[in-house]
């Protein structure tokens, strides 16, 4: 019956989250969540609030949580942001920065949720190519465009561009958004937070999804001079003026009040991936340099499909991406050091069949 449909819903190609599947026992890497679970804190916050406040509406513009980062980050709550996931957050931004504004340049291979919003709202856009590395080389982005969005570190590669390349593109396009989307900066990358004072151009979204272990929460955020933030409120309130629930905010606070647990975890995801990186490695694949919560894989005599069904028969999920220059890439999520020492013995075992 799409018949009913409107023009643009029948032009859309939507975004296709990895799988989560129904099956026991199965040893998930292929959607980049967190291997430990949320600061004790968040939990304690979450069964406080489950009470009679929940008739309730919460407080719309989820103040304690922006005062929550803005203490993290050493900003002030006017210069946060806060929305259902970062994907959301990102959708504001695309609406708020990008339309009508001329032609949108993100990296060729970077997070496909990208060109989805730019068909969702008609945004034109161009891909710029990573070089060889799978770098960006801030030179591709010179001249005349209308925005520009790329992730660091990078999605799917875990490739991190430093400040100084940012400081560059923020530089050579003072007329237009930068959004630099940092869904998984806290595992070894330098935010562009420190950026926000001097760039009024300059927009850092980040997520509680990864490193804060609250992919289930549904919890993102953008910082900025405040008129970018007033940008995104002005989307929010046309849209959905109630859009963090009363849960949300006081788990997302809580989580940003635990420093220690937010330390602790995420050192421990980072040791684990120097590990599965070495151990990648030592079976001859090769592995981007990632500052990630997972890898980017290829070995030169298997193919990526073939390894990845293999190891969906031996109960292991990790990602590939059928696109251009990538397809015989696995992304691998970083798990416990338990579950990395399954996944390298199944590849052996796969490799020598």
């Amino acid at each position: 019956m799409s018949r009913f449909w409107s023009p643009i819903v029948s032009e859309l190609e939507p975004y296709v989250a990895g799988e989560q599947p129904k099956i026991p026992g199965i040893v998930k890497l292929n959607t980049n969540e967190n291997p430990y679970g949320p600061s004790p804190r968040v939990i304690e916050a979450l069964a406080a609030g489950c009470g009679d406040g929940l008739r309730l509406y919460p407080e719309p513009t989820g103040m304690a949580l922006r005062e929550a980062v803005g203490d993290f980050c050493g900003l002030s709550k006017e210069q946060v942001f806060v929305g259902n996931g970062s994907d959301e957050v990102l959708a504001f931004a695309f609406l708020a920065f990008f339309t009508k504004k001329g032609e949108l340049l993100f990296p060729d291979v970077t997070y496909s949720f990208y060109p989805v919003y730019c068909g969702l709202y008609g945004i034109p856009f161009r891909t710029v190519p990573l070089n060889e590395r799978f770098e960006i080389d801030v030179t591709d982005y010179a001249g005349n465009c209308g925005g520009i969005i790329f992730a660091n570190p990078n999605a799917p590669t875990g490739v991190f561009l430093s400040l100084s390349q940012v400081r560059v593109l923020l530089d050579d396009h003072p007329d237009c958004v930068v959004v630099v989307d940092e869904a998984y900066v806290d595992f070894g990358g330098e935010s562009a937070v420190s950026l926000i004072a001097r760039y009024p151009n300059l927009l850092v979204v980040q997520t509680l999804s990864k490193a804060r272990s609250l992919a289930g929460l549904r919890v993102g955020l953008a910082m900025g001079q405040r008129h970018l933030i007033e940008a995104l409120e002005r989307v929010k309130d046309s849209f959905n003026s109630y859009p963090l629930d009363r849960l949300a905010i006081a788990g997302g606070a809580a989580a940003f009040a635990d420093r220690d647990y937010f330390d602790t975890t995420r050192r421990r995801v980072m040791a684990t991936r120097e590990k599965l990186t070495d151990g990648l490695r030592e079976q001859g694949f090769s592995v981007l340099p990632s500052l990630a919560n997972f890898v980017f894989a290829t070995h030169p005599q298997k193919g990526a499909g073939e390894l990845m069904a293999a190891l969906r028969e031996r109960r292991i999920l990790v990602r590939r991406f059928n696109r251009p220059r990538i397809d015989n890439y696995l992304r691998i999520t970083v798990g416990t050091d338990e579950q990395t020492d399954l996944l390298l013995s199944a590849l052996r075992e796969i490799r020598a069949s």
